[in-house]
């Protein structure tokens, strides 16, 4: 929310000029406004926290629909979508993504510490290093750590703007596989510190280290990816500029 807000200041003088002169949508504006209480009704009284709180977005957008205009949502319109990663997912969504991310983590965890010569086996989603048994939890599945980073590099893409579609698209979607290798990282990482300090370990400060090492190498593979995808707009720009004249 606080990111939001930070990007609907950074637009709003831009947003005043864009508006400037256009009429404000009352009508639309209340449309949204009486949508937005529906839904907050709706989902406060039967407990579904993703309308209650998608409706304040709702909310929010209609009140600037009636005072703003059309114009001005049009030009925010990224900041409120970004805050459509607050809402929290239904829960059958999340139970069945969550297992197969699950054992996809697992079993390329099993894969590499068996190739670097560890002695580690796998039960499902259950890990078995040495006389340790792991077993990777929701936590460390990804789907959260994946919405988590598809938000913040759409931010990044944001701020930074850059001009080639190509880049921006590419980024977007290859963050899915960056999420899944921090991922694989992060649990490789649990893993290791278990072999060989122990449980207490494991289970202790270093859990919450790991979950640094998963966003700083996270950070590192969207700034690495950006580098290589911005050398290949900068091949592809001076071959074309080599072919115009």
């Amino acid at each position: 929310m606080a990111l939001s807000i930070w990007l609907l200041q950074r637009q709003w003088p831009a947003m005043q000029q864009a508006a400037a002169g256009q009429p404000p949508a009352t009508r639309s504006g209340w449309a949204l406004v009486a949508f937005a209480l529906l839904l907050y009704i709706i989902g406060r009284s039967q407990d579904i926290l993703m309308f209650e709180m998608g409706s304040f977005i709702v909310l929010l957008a209609g009140l600037m629909l009636m005072i703003y205009g059309g114009a001005a949502l049009k030009h925010q319109w990224f900041p409120f979508f970004f805050m459509l990663f607050m809402i929290p997912l239904p829960s059958f969504v999340v139970d069945t993504v969550t297992m197969p991310m699950k054992m996809a983590v697992s079993y390329v965890t099993e894969h590499l510490l068996f190739w670097a010569g560890y002695p580690i086996a796998r039960t499902g989603v259950v890990l078995q290093i040495g006389q340790y048994q792991l077993m990777v939890a929701d936590a460390c599945a990804g789907l959260q750590t994946l919405l988590t980073l598809e938000s913040l590099g759409l931010f990044y893409l944001n701020v930074v703007r850059h001009t080639s579609a190509f880049r921006n698209v590419a980024l977007a979607i290859l963050i899915v596989p960056i999420s899944f290798t921090a991922n694989v990282i992060r649990v490789i990482t649990l893993t290791l510190i278990t072999y060989y300090f122990g449980d207490a370990a494991g289970q202790g400060f270093m859990h919450g280290f790991a979950g640094m090492v998963l966003f700083i190498s996270a950070l590192v593979l969207i700034l690495a990816l950006d580098s290589f995808l911005q050398y290949i707009v900068r091949r592809r720009q001076s071959a074309a500029s080599e072919v115009a004249p």
